[in-house]
């Protein structure tokens, strides 16, 4: 018998007095980690499969149960951590990369923490949002750099295709096959009802999702999975994804356990294989190469819809946005290294990419500094947390958000990180029937219309404290926030004063 070397991570701690051994913590948990006992009439547990789910702990009606960390640890070394001894651990007795999914857990810096937020007084009183109008709605696409007038004077107000949003949030990409038809399901009503937009992911539209089109991003990735004509036209914008924040510089993988029924047939590829999706897209190697699809998209679409290309935050994103920019899409997407995934090889999501905040400072100044910032609109997500995030965001530059994490936070997730197993206990990133009803999506969609009716009312207060009654006004601000704790080569890239400047 070989020596198990990893101790379980998470302890079932269960008061015996309060449990009446009804067996829900058995019947709900997809990790097997209850059972019963019929000689003695007590429940057990195999806490080496515990994930810290927390759905047994949520539904326990005698609240008999919590899962604590364990307080078994490895001998202290400065150098060499309990987390990354337990990883050698694992590769050795497997051979195989670690798989993670979620965002980067690592205690690296989160700027949006390290920035305030800078409040009006006398000179410039604040607003109130309750008595005088406060205007969240924002357009992205190309904007004009300039008025325009026809031979008589008339102005030309023909634009390029708009997205229109009620606040500057959409809920970012996740596939059909990494969440569940539930998930999307809940997304897309909750969008529709809020007058923001979702996106579909690289796994395709499912047919009962398309009369939510008007509130659908469709998304283009390398793998090219359910991408047909119908399925462009649906969408209001097309989405090419170059780059992922959580996996910088490589392809998608969901594996074969979840291309079942409609996934397979919305991804149009075979049940049971890995849907793979190459690092790179096989015709994109420079600029014109993206141009060229970026324009065979509107080509397709007939010039009707906007095009968004995303990115990850990388070392050289400003070069690389403005080369997008002038590539001929209408929204640049970037995505920073704190981005949610469902899984990534751990070693790539953990040290590869920057943050989102600096990263976004650095793409609004270089397009300004060139004089096409009004070519496109940025959006930036990786880690959104809140409506102050938001607001932060956008007087860094950005013209809306997007949100994931934060999204499925709302359904119930209880940040496990374990969505590659395909066994999540709230129904979100599964594909198992009796776990993916789990998930109501009226409660669902209620949810989330809730979070974002929170949020735009906190970004309604946040701007009106400064003194600001627009989300345009409010855009590229930079004089509305001050850092600290900061060095100055970061507040340099930031492009904001320390505070008490």
């Amino acid at each position: 018998m070989s020596v198990e070397f990893l101790y379980p991570e998470f302890e079932v701690v269960r008061n015996e007095n309060r449990c009446i051994a009804c067996r829900v913590c058995e019947r709900q948990c997809a990790n097997l980690v209850h059972s019963y006992d019929p000689d003695n009439g007590i429940m057990l547990s195999d806490e080496s499969k515990c994930v810290n789910c927390q759905r047994c702990v949520s539904l326990c009606p005698t609240k008999a149960l919590k899962i604590v960390k364990s307080d078994c640890t490895l001998r202290e070394n400065a150098n060499w951590k309990d987390a990354t001894i337990k990883e050698i651990y694992k590769q050795a007795n497997s051979g195989g990369v670690l798989l993670s999914s979620m965002g980067n857990p690592n205690p690296l810096p989160v700027y949006w923490d390290k920035i305030l937020i800078n409040a009006s007084q006398v000179t410039n009183p604040p607003i109130d949002p309750l008595r005088e109008p406060m205007e969240t709605k924002v357009f992205l696409g190309k904007k004009p750099s300039m008025v325009h007038r026809d031979e008589n004077g008339n102005l030309k107000c023909e634009i390029s295709p708009q997205l229109e949003l009620s606040m500057p949030v959409m809920f970012s990409a996740m596939s059909y096959g990494s969440i569940s038809y539930n998930a999307h399901e809940s997304l897309a009503r909750a969008a529709t009802e809020l007058g923001i937009l979702y996106n579909t992911g690289e796994g395709g539209l499912h047919e009962d999702f398309y009369c939510y089109g008007e509130n659908t991003i469709v998304q283009v990735a390398s793998g090219r999975f359910g991408v047909y004509k119908d399925y462009l036209e649906a969408g209001a914008a097309v989405e090419i994804k170059m780059g992922q924040g959580a996996k910088p510089g490589i392809g998608g993988h969901l594996p074969g356990a979840k291309i079942v029924g409609d996934v397979s047939r919305t991804r149009m590829i075979p049940e049971g294989s890995d849907a793979i999706s190459p690092a790179p897209h096989h015709d994109i190697y420079s600029i014109e190469d993206l141009r060229q699809l970026v324009f065979s998209l509107k080509e397709a679409t007939e010039y009707k819809k906007p095009v968004i290309v995303k990115v990850a935050a990388v070392h050289n994103i400003a070069a690389i946005a403005s080369g997008i920019a002038r590539s001929g899409a209408d929204i640049i997407a970037i995505d920073g290294f704190r981005g949610g995934t469902g899984a990534a090889p751990t070693r790539i999501r953990d040290n590869v990419g920057i943050p989102i905040e600096l990263a976004l400072a650095a793409v609004d100044q270089r397009l300004r500094d060139e004089g096409i910032r009004n070519n496109v609109s940025l959006v930036v997500g990786g880690s959104i947390r809140s409506a102050s995030d938001v607001v932060k965001a956008v007087a860094l530059g950005a013209d809306a958000c997007y949100v994931a994490t934060a999204a499925v936070l709302a359904l119930g997730c209880h940040l496990c990180r374990t969505c590659q197993t395909g066994k999540c206990n709230w129904g979100i990133a599964t594909q198992r029937p009796e776990l993916v009803k789990r998930l109501n999506p009226d409660v669902g969609s209620q949810r989330l219309v809730n979070l974002m009716t929170a949020w735009r009312h906190e970004i309604k207060e946040l701007m009106g404290g400064m003194g600001i009654n627009s989300i345009e006004a409010l855009r590229g601000n930079r004089l509305m926030l001050r850092g600290i704790g900061l060095n100055e080569k970061e507040l340099q890239i930031l492009g904001i004063s320390h505070a008490g400047e």
